[in-house]
């Protein structure tokens, strides 16, 4: 038997229909919730579910979150051969669970297992439609995923679970470790679940994309050269080229343009790579847009996790819903 820890803050509709979703399957559920003021807890409890309430002493972070929904079940004495983390804006599809865990009992190397993920409504918005290509990627081995995954009690214990103090790509920095503990993990084919990212507006994103240039930053110096790709991107893309494009239009007009055509040509190798990869073209003309743009929101994440890290700061969740 599987058992479902599932976080949440103000999720509203969407956590009644992700609870549902896992009772339809037969699944206990966890619900750890970060301060809701909606009716999040009262309808977890009429799922059914052990309700954890975090203490707003500390920051709240999924991966705190998550791991006080392992450490409720672990106080009741009864641990689940595997443990499914589900956020709170996702519905699990029928079927996953039992999918998940016929995957993990024929492969005792494997730690983790996740699936496929997709939006529900990737048509509401370019930024929902952005997650839905992002969400998809090929079955196989794979080296991190996403919140949704399943994984073995034993493994997660071994890995020492997750660090309540990184507060974005968490679950990157969980499955460093997981594989440093010598198991594996692996995407299967199989649709697992569907996601409501809920984002309409043009500052949603930028302040998504803000946090995850944090935990670029936060994983990355817990665990190099893990995000070095991407912090290097950043650098380039989001601090140094607008710097010089800045002192371009101050009085070099030759330096303005180089940085333009650098842009510009940054912008062709998106759009090509995202047609490559099955984009239509008017999509991934759009999609490069905002990839172009995302390394400035980036570095912004960047420089405020080392700005933290510098003065001792806790690393407060940076929400974009």
């Amino acid at each position: 038997m599987t058992t479902a820890i599932v976080i949440g803050r103000n999720e509203g509709a969407r956590l009644v229909a992700c609870l549902a979703s896992l009772r339809e399957q037969g699944a206990e559920i966890v619900y750890v919730d970060s301060g809701s003021w909606d009716t999040s807890v009262s309808e977890a409890r009429k799922a059914g579910a052990l309700v954890v309430e975090l203490e707003r002493d500390k920051p709240f972070t999924a991966a705190r979150a998550r791991q006080a929904g392992f450490d409720a079940l672990a106080r009741t004495g009864d641990l689940p051969e595997f443990v499914m983390f589900v956020d709170g804006d996702c519905k699990v599809v029928d079927g996953w669970i039992d999918a998940g865990e016929a995957a993990l009992r024929d492969n005792p190397d494997l730690g983790l297992v996740t699936g496929w993920r997709a939006e529900l409504y990737p048509e509401r918005s370019v930024y929902n439609a952005m997650c839905e290509f992002e969400w998809r990627r090929p079955a196989g081995e794979i080296a991190a995923c996403g919140g949704d995954m399943m994984v073995r009690s034993d493994a997660f214990l071994q890995a020492g679970g997750f660090d309540p103090t990184v507060i974005a790509a968490e679950d990157d920095e969980f499955c460093v470790r997981l594989s440093k503990a010598g198991w594996s993990l692996r995407r299967i084919p199989v649709e697992m679940t569907r996601h409501d990212a809920a984002m309409l507006r043009f500052s949603q994103w930028w302040q998504r994309a803000v946090r995850t240039g944090h935990g670029f930053a936060q994983v990355g110096w817990m665990h190099p050269p893990y995000f070095r790709r991407e912090q290097l991107r950043a650098v380039i893309y989001g601090l140094l080229l607008p710097l010089l494009l800045l002192i371009g239009l101050s009085g070099s007009a030759v330096l303005f343009l180089v940085v333009v055509a650098l842009f510009g040509m940054n912008y062709i190798r998106t759009t090509k790579g995202l047609i490559s990869d099955g984009l239509p073209g008017w999509e991934a003309r759009r999609h490069a847009r905002l990839l172009t743009l995302s390394k400035l929101p980036n570095m912004i994440g960047m420089i405020m996790f080392h700005w933290r890290r510098l003065r001792g700061r806790a690393m407060h969740i940076i929400e974009y819903k």
